[in-house]
């Protein structure tokens, strides 16, 4: 009692001092503001974010069409993300905005509501006509457009619950079941699914819209049925746009080291392509889909709808669990290499809010952004004052800007979506390399990648995790024995089977089982041990009884021949001292058997009980066994078992 009182009055201790660290520690800000340095840091963060907000620009007018959204919103999206992470992240390089892999299941879960609410897919990609749809409770029309940010903005609100209660709930670990390989598989088959919606865009093609399993193939097979509808304008745009975009980036990503700055090209080519467009009259002449009219200003805050919670709640979970470990991942990548510390249940509660409260206004669900993020870093940010200054870009181009691209044909914001997925395209080149160093994590990766392609994200995201477990518990379940000798003059004992002119102990054997014992490998770890060792007590056990058997049965068949005649004796004393080769009790090469424990981390009871039971078949044919290496946690259960 007098134990927890002490604790509670700690923890509900409140000083000046404690609540300005809980607040430091809240909104990490006004930690490193206060100590900005302008003079060696100012112009860094001044350059690096004009130049993210100049990329900024065409990606988060593509990546609102990836998401099933008007252009307008992905601005709304990169604009207040970043004010939000500025005040509440550790890192200082991360960019937090629209991000492609979660933008396409952002939209993957919108058509499907938009289909189970009636809407067809005629006005895909349309922008909102002269702003005028209500979004008053039901007062007014709800257009498509209107109920694709309804329900874009509820999932938000959804994927920023979850990543706060998981913050605040400490259970940021929840991120290490996201291995390498199983996140990098997960982003190639995201990529090519995203590949595989923007290409209608491309060929200006209207195909009817696949959701669920199968969709990728499904997909496939209507471009093809439709092909010859292909509008030529937006295939010729496409391929000039492909053209000029890939080899510039391909320069700049070579070049990056001499380079001071990548050279804007999607931006460039954007305002080109536009021009042409409005003189050329795209649209009239040769009906080519274009954004529209994108409105200027800020909307009134609305509320997410209560109603599509229920419905939403699944969709949102795998949301937030990839945003988080996209999040955390590059926030201490870069937080290692420029020496500084991030906390990971603080950049879970950081990037929370940057879902929570922007999903009032409007934006849909964020992360990190690998591409922007890399480019910030390498343009030479200091701190996230850069992530202020791409927020007054956006602001300019939300105020003035925005209307200008009222031309600006899809199939252009389809190429620069396709071409910003290079990256997760590249790691089929890594496969070989990643095959020589791990086999099982390469079988990792091609299993989330196909199954992410094939079926859904959301359930190749679910299988790659349950994979990649089942991997982990097979490694467990069989792993490495071993049968050690000694090095010649020292007390050093390796595996037999690996280092040669190693010297055994007559008639001791020394065994070491790779892994921790519990319930799954304890059936192995006896098969093993007696494959090893060469001798099975329970085979061994069960001759010595056969002989015991066979020698009482003599015992009685020579007395037998006493009580008959006296001339019987000698043949039966013959028989009794010589038997019959088979009836010979085995004879085995060991007296003491030494298991090496120093690689298990624990047991349980099922290990315990073989344990239990190893000893005691042992010890039935004289073979004593012990213990090596136990860890203080194997002791202590040893002594309560």
């Amino acid at each position: 009692k007098d134990l927890t009182l002490k604790k509670a009055r700690e923890v509900c201790t409140c000083s000046h001092q404690a609540i300005i660290t809980f607040f430091c520690q809240l909104f990490p800000v006004l930690d490193w503001l206060p100590r900005y340095n302008v003079k060696t840091q100012l112009l860094g963060d001044v350059i690096s974010g004009l130049l993210v907000g100049i990329v900024a620009i065409p990606q988060s007018i593509s990546y609102s069409l990836l998401a099933s959204q008007d252009p307008i919103y992905g601005i709304y999206t990169n604009f207040f993300c970043n004010i939000i992470y500025v005040v509440m992240a550790t890192s200082r390089h991360n960019f937090v905005g629209s991000f492609g892999v979660l933008c396409l299941m952002i939209g993957q879960s919108v058509n499907r509501h938009l289909q189970l609410a009636g809407y067809s897919d005629d006005n895909t990609g349309s922008a909102l006509v002269g702003n005028s749809t209500s979004f008053s409770n039901g007062t007014g029309a709800c257009d498509r457009s209107c109920y694709a940010i309804t329900v874009a903005l509820s999932l938000s609100f959804l994927v920023g619950l979850y990543q706060i209660l998981l913050g605040v709930l400490q259970l940021g670990f929840v991120a290490v079941y996201l291995s390498e390989p199983l996140l990098s598989g997960f982003v190639t088959g995201s990529s090519l699914t995203i590949i595989t919606s923007q290409m209608k865009y491309l060929l200006g093609l209207k195909i009817p819209r696949h959701e669920g399993v199968g969709s990728f193939i499904l997909t496939w097979v209507d471009l093809f049925r439709y092909i010859q509808n292909t509008n030529i304008c937006d295939l010729v745009t496409s391929l000039v746009a492909l053209a000029i975009i890939v080899p510039v980036k391909e320069i700049n990503d070579r070049y990056k080291e001499k380079m001071k700055a990548p050279f804007p090209i999607e931006l460039l080519v954007v305002i080109v392509a536009t021009v042409i467009s409005y003189y050329c009259s795209f649209e009239k002449r040769y009906k080519s889909a274009v954004c529209g009219d994108i409105p200027t200003g800020f909307r009134k805050p609305t509320l997410p709808d209560i109603n599509l919670f229920s419905s939403l709640a699944v969709d949102a979970l795998p949301i937030a669990i990839i945003g988080f470990a996209m999040t955390v991942s590059l926030a201490e990548i870069f937080g290692k290499k420029h020496g500084y510390a991030v906390r990971a249940n603080q950049e879970m509660i950081a990037i929370g809010m940057c879902n929570l409260i922007p999903s009032f206004f409007y934006c849909f669900a964020s992360s990190a952004a690998l591409t922007k993020t890399l480019l910030k870093e390498s343009t030479g940010t200091q701190t996230q004052v850069s992530g202020l200054v791409t927020s007054l870009v956006l602001l300019l181009v939300l105020l003035w800007i925005a209307p200008l691209f009222y031309s600006l044909q899809t199939s252009i914001l389809g190429v620069v979506t396709i071409v910003n997925l290079r990256g997760g395209l590249r790691k089929f080149c890594d496969t070989p390399r990643m095959w020589q160093l791990s086999k099982l994590d390469t079988v990792v990766w091609w299993t989330t990648m196909l199954s992410s392609t094939l079926i859904t994200t959301e359930i190749g995201l679910l299988v790659g995790v349950c994979f990649a477990l089942l991997c982990i518990i097979f490694r467990t379940q069989r792993p490495r024995a071993t049968l050690l000798g000694k090095v010649s003059n020292t007390e050093i004992y390796e595996d037999q089977s690996t280092y040669k002119q190693l010297s055994s102990i007559a008639n001791i054997k020394i065994f070491r089982f790779e892994s921790s014992l519990y319930y799954a490998n304890k059936d192995y770890f006896k098969t093993v041990l007696y494959q090893k060792t060469g001798v099975n007590p329970i085979l061994l056990a069960a001759k010595h009884q056969r002989v015991e058997a066979q020698a009482n049965a003599d015992t009685s068949n020579s007395k037998s021949f006493f009580g008959t005649g006296f001339d019987c004796l000698k043949p039966a004393k013959k028989r009794a001292e010589k038997p019959p080769a088979d009836a010979c009790p085995p004879s085995i090469d060991m007296h003491t058997l030494i298991l090496d424990c120093g690689a298990m981390q624990f047991i349980d009871t099922v290990g315990l009980s073989a344990l239990k039971e190893t000893r005691h078949d042992y010890k039935e044919i004289g073979v004593q066994v012990l213990l090596a290496n136990c860890n203080p946690s194997i002791r202590h259960r040893l002594r309560e078992g």
